[in-house]
């Protein structure tokens, strides 16, 4: 399991938004860069960046801030916000991003998320956030009237390398993960799925590590970072104690 700490970039500077309304931003730190090296020196092995004003604008707004970051760790980061078309995917990627996450234009244009994951295998992820179960579109200020199970099935056979799934009336306060809504959809597809939106406690961070929740990549977490009320240190030594205790893999097991 893969625990993503949340850097969301709002005038260059991290905050946390309460279910994507940007009128409710807490600004955390005024210097990503700094906030992205302390999860390095934390021990954190992804970031997780959000530019939201791009989500809004549909092209990157924070590419100033992404770069200091990139510049200052050695992190792999996968980012998302207002990637909605190829000269977008290939900017960030040519940045130093490891993989990109696009999200409004997987519901309005898939064959451009297709023929990026074509172009960029392993480097391309899907994004998709619903409210009631329908995905939001435009840095959330749209339902569409697909279902996320729906919009998953479309990439099945894409090639895309992971799908990060949000819950937006969970993201940002702390009611702990949706990951009933979670495993519906790693159950529909056969895509790595990332957990998103409330993880609230390390109680959220053991509920990952059960046994039905294998099957995800990961989780994401933001505010609970940021407010203290997850241990980062405690979290990523009961991941790695989960994995130390795991059983090794059988050789060969799928060959004929």
């Amino acid at each position: 399991m893969i625990l993503f700490p949340a850097i969301d970039l709002k005038e260059g500077r991290c905050v946390r938004l309460v279910q994507g309304d940007m009128a409710q931003a807490t600004v955390f730190n005024d210097d990503p860069a700094a906030q992205a090296l302390d999860f390095e020196r934390q021990g954190f092995s992804w970031l997780h960046l959000v530019d939201l004003d791009g989500a809004f604008a549909g092209r990157p707004v924070n590419a100033a801030a992404v770069d200091d970051i990139l510049s200052r760790t050695t992190l792999p980061t996968q980012l998302g916000g207002g990637i909605r078309d190829m000269r977008t995917v290939e900017g960030w990627l040519a940045r130093g991003v490891r993989r990109v996450i696009i999200g409004t234009a997987a519901v309005r244009d898939p064959e451009f998320v297709r023929e990026a994951a074509r172009l960029f295998p392993g480097r391309i992820a899907v994004g998709i956030d619903a409210r009631d179960g329908r995905v939001a579109v435009d840095g959330w200020a749209h339902l569409s009237e697909m279902s996320a199970e729906d919009l998953g099935r479309r990439f099945e056979d894409a090639g895309v390398a992971a799908i990060v799934y949000t819950d937006i009336a969970r993201d940002g306060v702390l009611k702990g993960l949706n990951i009933e809504a979670t495993l519906a959809l790693a159950h529909a597809v056969g895509i790595p799925v990332i957990a998103s939106g409330g993880l609230a406690s390390i109680e959220d961070v053991k509920r990952m590590l059960e046994p039905d929740c294998a099957v995800l990549e990961g989780a994401i977490t933001g505010r609970a970072l940021y407010d203290g009320r997850l241990d980062p240190l405690a979290a990523l030594a009961l991941i790695a104690a989960r994995a130390a205790a795991a059983p090794p893999p059988v050789r060969g097991a799928n060959r004929a």
